[in-house]
C-alpha cells in the first residue's frame, strides 16, 4: 500500500479557506454589480477603505519583525519569518500612496483620509492581527497576509469598472497592480510556509488569523455592496 502523503501547510491552509470561498465570492460580485450611477460612488468608498486597510499593512508587519526579534531563545520560526516580513515590507511599502492618487484620479479629496474614522470592520481587520502579533505569536501575521494576497483583484476587474464608471485609467493603478503583484507574493509565501519548521499551535494559529480574515474581507465588501452612498 502507497503511503498517504503528508498535506503541506499551504495546500492544508488552501482546504480551510475554501469553506470562506463561497461567501467571499458572493459578497465580491455584490459588491461589483453593474449598477451605474452607484458604481462610482461605490468605487470611491472602497478606494477609502481599501486605503484605511492597506496603509496598516507596513506597520503591522513591522511590528511582527520586532516580536521576532525579541523571540525567546530557540524560537525555529522567528529569524526566517523575520527576514521574509523585512522583504516583504520593501515590496509593500508605498501602496497606500498609491491609493491616495486613485482617490485623486477618481474625483475624490485623498486629504479626507487623514481625519476619516475607518469602518469598524477595518478596524477589527487588523486590529485582530495586532493583539495576537502582541499576545500570541506573529506567525498568525502570515494567516493575514495569505488572504490578502490570496483573493487580489482579478486581472479583468479595472477595465470592467473604468467601462462601467467612466472614470480615467489613472483611477486604477492599485486594482492594476495588485492584479498583476499578488500572484507572485502568494507563490513566495507558500513556499515560506512550506518551509517553515511550524508546530501544530503555529497551524492554528494561522488557520485561525486566515479564516477571520476571510470573514472580514467577506464583511468589509458586504458592508461597501450594501452602503453605496459612502464617503464621496
Amino acid at each position: 500500500m502507497t503511503p498517504a502523503r503528508t498535506m503541506t501547510p499551504s495546500a492544508a491552509l488552501d482546504v480551510k479557506l475554501a469553506l470562506a470561498a463561497p461567501a467571499l465570492g458572493a459578497a465580491f460580485a455584490e459588491l461589483w454589480r453593474p449598477e451605474a450611477p452607484v458604481l462610482r460612488t461605490r468605487y470611491l468608498a472602497y478606494l477609502y477603505e481599501m486605503h484605511a486597510l492597506i496603509r496598516s499593512s507596513v506597520p503591522l508587519m513591522e511590528r511582527a519583525a520586532v516580536r521576532c526579534a525579541r523571540a525567546v531563545p530557540g524560537d525555529p520560526i522567528a529569524a526566517p519569518l523575520r527576514s521574509y516580513l523585512e522583504r516583504h515590507i520593501e515590496e509593500e511599502r508605498g501602496h497606500d500612496d498609491w491609493l491616495l492618487d486613485d482617490l485623486a484620479a477618481a474625483g475624490g479629496d485623498p486629504a479626507r483620509t487623514a481625519d476619516r474614522l475607518p469602518s469598524p470592520v477595518v478596524a477589527e481587520l487588523v486590529g485582530a492581527q495586532y493583539y495576537w502579533i502582541e499576545h500570541h505569536h506573529p506567525v498568525a501575521l502570515l494567516g493575514y497576509i495569505r488572504v490578502l494576497e490570496g483573493n487580489a483583484p482579478a486581472p479583468w476587474l479595472a477595465d470592467r469598472l473604468a467601462a462601467r464608471t467612466g472614470l480615467p485609467a489613472a483611477a486604477f493603478r492599485t486594482v492594476r497592480a495588485h492584479a498583476e503583484l499578488d500572484g507572485g507574493h502568494l507563490a513566495d509565501l507558500d513556499a515560506l510556509l512550506d518551509a517553515l519548521p511550524l508546530t501544530p499551535e503555529h497551524r492554528t494559529a494561522l488557520a485561525v488569523s486566515a479564516l477571520r480574515t476571510a470573514d472580514g474581507v467577506t464583511r468589509l465588501f458586504s458592508y461597501l455592496a450594501t452602503a453605496p452612498g459612502g464617503p464621496a
